[in-house]
């Protein structure tokens, strides 16, 4: 069939794709409304796209599923790596329709801003913005703290037993060895 005056065809859509309305990213055409993140579905422009091969995301879907992870990125403590975790919520969706019930869930709130940990320190909700993991539970920033001492905690500092925090300086004196010569001064004179 003749293409009268048309465009090019929307990657996402398969439509053609009038001047007027087309997007173009990595040599191909979008429709201004097809130009969306494959996983939350947020509207894109040149400034918050990121492609990977032909998918397009915004670039917090595209640094959750192919960002480096561990300490500081929100994956908790460890080795980076670039293996995509947890590959089923980061999977292309397709628009899902409305429930027409009011109210039916009562973690509504939870599932929306996507937190039901608990912090074990103030036993209070934590959300991804605020999280740090430590001794395999999630933590707020300002609980990531000493059990004995309140000092901050950082990857390099933290130390762990029976599911709470410690610095290093605490969990030595606390639960490290005991007797002489381990940090202890006394020493024995010779009399001859």
């Amino acid at each position: 069939m003749p293409n009268w005056g048309g465009g090019a065809k929307c990657s996402a859509c398969e439509k053609t794709v009038y001047h007027a309305e087309e997007i173009q990213c990595n040599s191909r055409s979008f429709h201004k409304t097809c130009f969306i993140c494959m996983v939350c579905r947020k509207g894109l422009d040149s400034t918050t796209v990121a492609a990977h091969e032909s998918e397009i995301y915004c670039k917090s879907c595209y640094g959750k599923k192919y960002g480096p992870k561990g300490y500081g990125y929100g994956q908790g403590a460890g080795a980076l790596s670039s293996d995509p975790v947890n590959n089923e919520e980061l999977q292309p969706q397709e628009p899902k329709a409305r429930p027409t019930s009011a109210n039916s869930n009562p973690s509504k709130f939870a599932q929306k801003f996507g937190s039901t940990d608990r912090c074990p320190r103030c036993s209070t909700a934590v959300y991804a913005a605020e999280k740090v993991m430590g001794a395999g539970k999630p933590w707020h920033k300002t609980c990531f703290r000493c059990l004995l001492c309140g000092k901050s905690l950082e990857s390099t500092t933290v130390t762990d037993k029976d599911g709470e925090l410690y610095c290093k300086v605490c969990y030595a004196k606390n639960f490290g060895p005991k007797g002489r010569g381990l940090g202890n001064m006394g020493v024995v004179e010779d009399t001859d």
